[in-house]
């Protein structure tokens, strides 16, 4: 039975023979390798075009700000998988990389398509102000968070974004996107009925759409990133393994709310 519309697998990323390897047009061995940077490199896989400085500099920026943030959930994901099973990186960096979803990591992507709605608004004709206003209204009505805004820790602005924000300006990147940012900041009291600030979480795509980043491939960013910072972690969890110490302190703050059978008593 035929899923989809195409017959035939079809890409334009790359191809190979015995003498040449070729990546979206280029022969890898003569004209990427050693010329390109790997941020460079990566622009280029993902959207087939050779980046200027300020696209490199913008995509570099976000890799560095998402990278690391401490023991947060995948990490820990990550140094547990380790621990259990030392011989499987590969196993270790794909637990921490399968719980990047709508609130880790994947509130990017979520945060650019809220991004996209509110400018196609202010093509028709709004205000900034309005559009913004517009699409949380939409959002809250249909009880959505509101993505990239707000953060457990921090509670005033995320102090990446005003370090993404300020490459940008500097590299002279488009600032369209990140202006939307900061209005959607703004008319959130109004509209939520509380302040909540911009995270690294709307920078990244503010910063990435105003240098021509697809908004399909905004995800992989932060999933890009995580992995280095993933390795990180696992390099060390080798070296001074904290994984089962992860563990024991969760099982040590258990509190079992299920039944019990007669005479059982817990253990110390």
């Amino acid at each position: 039975m035929k899923i989809g519309k195409e017959t035939i697998p079809k890409t334009g990323i790359s191809i190979s023979n015995a003498e040449t390897i070729v990546v979206r047009g280029k022969d890898l061995s003569k004209e990427l390798i050693g010329k390109l940077s790997f941020t460079e490199y990566f622009y280029f896989l993902v959207t087939g075009r050779q980046p200027t400085r300020a696209q490199t500099g913008v995509v570099d920026a976000t890799l560095v700000a998402i990278a690391d943030h401490g023991l947060v959930p995948s990490v820990q994901a990550s140094r547990m998988t380790l621990a259990a099973a030392p011989d499987a990186m590969q196993g270790a960096v794909a637990a921490g990389i399968l719980g990047c979803g709508s609130v880790i990591l994947g509130a990017s992507e979520n945060a650019g398509r809220m991004l996209v709605e509110i400018k196609a608004l202010v093509d028709q004709g709004q205000s900034d102000e309005a559009a913004a206003a517009a699409v949380v209204r939409a959002y809250r009505e249909a009880r959505r968070v509101i993505p990239g805004y707000g953060h457990p820790e921090h509670k005033e602005r995320d102090p990446r974004v005003k370090a993404l924000f300020d490459v940008a300006a500097e590299l002279g990147a488009d600032l369209t996107y990140v202006r939307l940012a900061d209005a959607v900041e703004r008319v959130i009291p109004d509209v939520v009925g509380k302040q909540l600030k911009l995270n690294v979480s709307a920078a990244i795509p503010a910063v990435l759409l105003g240098v021509g980043f697809p908004l399909e491939g905004l995800r992989g960013v932060p999933i890009l990133a995580r992995t280095g910072g993933l390795i990180a972690h696992l390099c060390e969890e080798l070296q001074h393994g904290i994984g089962f110490a992860l563990s024991y302190q969760a099982t040590r703050e258990l509190v079992y709310t299920g039944e019990l059978p007669e005479g059982f008593q817990a253990g110390h």
